[in-house]
């Protein structure tokens, strides 16, 4: 048994376990029964220990309603992009990547992900670390894989990994704070994707993704090359309807490519130094503060929307890079980094 798993078995049963009225034992329950039947057979898995960590966990209800009415759904780009557009917030991103210079230049030869991209998603996810959640991770995966229907088989897959992922990793399963959704670290990863995606950037046995610049830079970088990002290409580029009479026939992408660019051309679609004509790329429609703007979104766009699905995300992470990429530039250059 693992340090933090053995604590965490004699903290647990030196007390006794409160459940909540709403929810009981997550332990008794069939879904958690038949969780720990499959921990039983994970490899290094304590089951007296992931058992504790059932009972332990608490209902929340307070994460279901936020999971029910997210903020997103209801936000405009115009609402969205200056949550996440600061000066402050690029000077911060163009800041961390000159501190860890030496692991962003070694994730991006070893990747292809620009270090403003890497630098942007840890900005946009957490503020570089200064905000990591407010609730358990335990709690969180509990709450939503037994007492959210609507993806529960989901969330109790990432409960599961989570608590392998204690094992692999000897992390504080009782302790450690994430999202209302579970996601962890400076870059937010969900515990199958921690599993999955995270790299011992430092080579000291070890993924730790909130303490360790190298493991979370390579990281970041790792899940965006694993997922498709194409070395060297654009991500976005402004556009504009040469002609209207097309416009309502024409798909708006989300998360996937709608055409080739040859096709989008045909439709009226114009942008400045197109891509090739086979390029898959997808039309953006976002309601600006100014306002209706056009994007052509590249794969490099669609690769993003693989960390959040939202293109607001996507378009906040891209702009944030721009904003970090040119606050770089200016402190070099002894200039305003305020655009």
């Amino acid at each position: 048994m693992t340090r933090s798993l053995l604590l965490l078995v004699l903290a647990l049963t030196s007390v006794p376990v409160i459940a909540t009225a709403a929810t009981g034992n997550y332990a008794e329950r069939p879904e958690g029964k038949a969780l720990l039947e499959r921990l039983e057979k994970a490899d290094g898995v304590d089951i007296d220990a992931a058992r504790a960590l059932l009972e332990d966990a608490q209902y929340q209800p307070k994460i279901v309603a936020t999971m029910r009415k997210p903020a997103e759904r209801t936000l405009t780009w115009a609402d969205y992009r200056p949550i996440f557009l600061q000066p402050e917030r690029a000077r911060k991103g163009a800041a961390y990547i000159e501190e860890h210079r030496e692991l962003f230049d070694g994730a991006v030869a070893k990747y292809g992900v620009p270090a403003n991209i890497i630098a942007a998603i840890i900005g946009v996810e957490t503020k570089y670390g200064a905000f990591l959640g407010r609730d358990r991770v335990l709690d969180a995966l509990a709450t939503l894989g037994f007492d959210y229907p609507e993806r529960s088989d989901y969330f109790i897959k990432e409960l599961e990994n989570f608590i392998v992922l204690c094992v692999e990793e000897d992390l504080a399963c009782d302790r450690e704070i994430g999202s209302y959704a579970g996601a962890m670290g400076l870059p937010q990863f969900m515990p199958s994707s921690y599993r999955a995606y995270a790299v011992d950037g430092n080579g000291n046995g070890k993924r730790d993704l909130w303490e360790e610049p190298a493991d979370i830079i390579y990281s970041v970088a790792n899940y965006l090359a694993e997922h498709g990002w194409a070395r060297g290409e654009p991500v976005a580029l402004p556009a504009w309807i040469g002609s209207d009479k097309n416009l309502d026939a024409i798909e708006r992408s989300k998360r996937k490519p709608a055409y080739r660019w040859d096709a989008l051309d045909q439709l009226g679609v114009r942008v400045d130094d197109p891509p090739a004509a086979d390029a898959e790329v997808g039309l953006l429609q976002f309601e600006g503060a100014q306002g209706t703007e056009y994007w052509l979104g590249l794969n490099n766009f669609f690769v993003i929307t693989t960390y959040n699905h939202s293109p607001l995300y996507a378009m906040a992470v891209y702009q944030l890079g721009q904003e970090i990429a040119f606050a770089r530039q200016n402190a070099a250059t002894g200039g305003n980094t305020d655009r």
